[in-house]
């Protein structure tokens, strides 16, 4: 029998992502939920921009039922996600906004004719 303690940081597979929070499976049949009050200490507007389903996270064991198989988690002060999939910076190029500032005129002239058409 598996056993889970609390505070520990254990991998799991998103199976679910509902308005009040985010379904996770482990092994041996165990399954969890991060409530939506565990995903940040900011407001969460919509719980599925923290997480994907099929996606595998880390989360923080707050509960463990070992009858249920249940556990409650927390993804709260935590990298949850791996960073090197998600963490990439931008990296300025030498031409900066340059191409930008080339073609916003040409690209302003286009939508306002394009939108002037519709009427």
């Amino acid at each position: 029998m598996c056993q889970y303690k609390k505070g520990e940081i254990i991998s799991g597979t998103v199976t679910g992502i509902e308005k009040y929070g985010i379904f996770l499976s482990f092994h041996h049949q165990v399954t969890g939920l991060i409530h939506i009050s565990e995903v940040s200490d900011s407001f969460v507007k919509n719980v599925g921009d923290y997480a994907e389903l099929n996606e595998t996270i880390q989360a923080r064991v707050l509960d463990y039922d070992p009858v249920g198989k249940k556990l409650k988690l927390s993804i709260k002060n935590m990298q949850y996600r791996d960073s090197s999939k998600y963490g990439h910076k931008i990296v300025e190029t030498k031409s900066g906004f340059s191409t930008l500032s080339k073609k916003l005129d040409e690209w302003i002239d286009f939508k306002e004719n394009e939108l002037l058409e519709k009427q």
